[in-house]
């Protein structure tokens, strides 16, 4: 699937590290940034979270809520947030469901092998549930900068 601005945000319902449910529609009425990432502890999304945890309280003030997803377990999302000392939630999607439907879930390759796994792509959905900008093969320095910009601009 290719998400394109403007079009609705494909509907998630996801339960979080803390064992709480999360579906698009309880940020309806704000923006809602998604960041999808490969896998919690790894050196680039530690610190990509770390970046979207120092601007926190910025985007807050633009009335924009953060939620990174992975495919890793919610134990594990609750160790690294924990660890990290992270201030919004994060959510695993183990079935890849919504990784898919926002077209993430992937095929890559490191060292020659081939395997599925997340995209590092973030998304900005408006207060209205539609896409507003897509960020895809994210690379991580000045990202979450880039995002708060976008976010204010809305």
């Amino acid at each position: 699937m290719t998400l394109e601005p403007g079009c609705p945000a494909p509907a998630f319902a996801l339960i979080d590290d803390r064992g709480m449910p999360l579906t698009l529609a309880d940020f309806r009425g704000r923006k809602l940034v998604l960041y999808f990432f490969p896998k919690a502890g790894t050196p680039g999304c530690t610190n990509e979270t770390n970046d979207f945890n120092a601007l926190a309280a910025d985007f807050e003030k633009t009335d924009t809520a953060l939620l990174g997803i992975s495919a890793d377990s919610a134990k594990k999302l609750a160790n690294f947030r924990t660890k990290h000392a992270i201030s919004f939630p994060l959510a695993g999607d183990e079935a890849h469901a919504l990784l898919e439907a926002y077209g993430v879930w992937k095929e890559k390759s490191m060292y020659g092998r081939a395997f599925m796994g997340i995209e590092r792509t973030t998304v900005l959905i408006d207060a209205a549930g539609r896409i507003a900008r897509v960020w895809h093969r994210v690379k991580v320095p000045g990202h979450a900068a880039e995002v708060l910009e976008a976010a204010r601009g809305l």
